[in-house]
C-alpha cells in the first residue's frame, strides 16, 4: 500500500483541507475517474463515517508523468445542498 495526498476546497463555504489516504501502488495505473473513487471511498467510510457522502464528478484529468489527478464536482450529503469542490491528488511526498 502507498501513501497519497488530496487536497480539496470548496467554493460554497471558501474551505479547504489537505487529506492523507492509503491506495495500491499502482493507483495511478488507473483511470482519472478510478483514483477520484478511491480518495471518495476514504471521504465516505473515514472522514464522515457517521453519513453517507456521495459526489457528482463534472471532470477528472490525469496529468501524465507527473501522477497528479485534478477532478471537479460536487459533494452530496444526505441533507442538501450539494457543496462544489475541487480536487487534486498525488503520491504523498516522501519526508527525510
Amino acid at each position: 500500500m502507498m501513501t497519497y495526498r488530496a487536497w480539496v476546497t470548496d467554493a460554497v463555504y471558501g474551505n479547504e483541507g489537505v487529506y492523507d489516504f492509503e491506495g495500491p501502488d499502482t493507483l495511478f495505473s488507473e483511470t482519472p475517474v478510478r483514483i477520484v473513487r478511491a480518495f471518495m471511498e476514504h471521504v465516505d467510510h473515514d472522514l464522515f463515517p457517521r453519513e453517507h457522502v456521495d459526489y457528482e464528478l463534472n471532470a477528472a484529468i490525469k496529468h501524465g508523468d507527473h501522477q497528479v489527478v485534478t477532478a471537479m464536482g460536487s459533494l452530496l450529503f444526505d441533507r442538501p445542498p450539494a457543496i462544489p469542490f475541487t480536487l487534486v491528488i498525488s503520491r504523498k511526498p516522501e519526508t527525510s
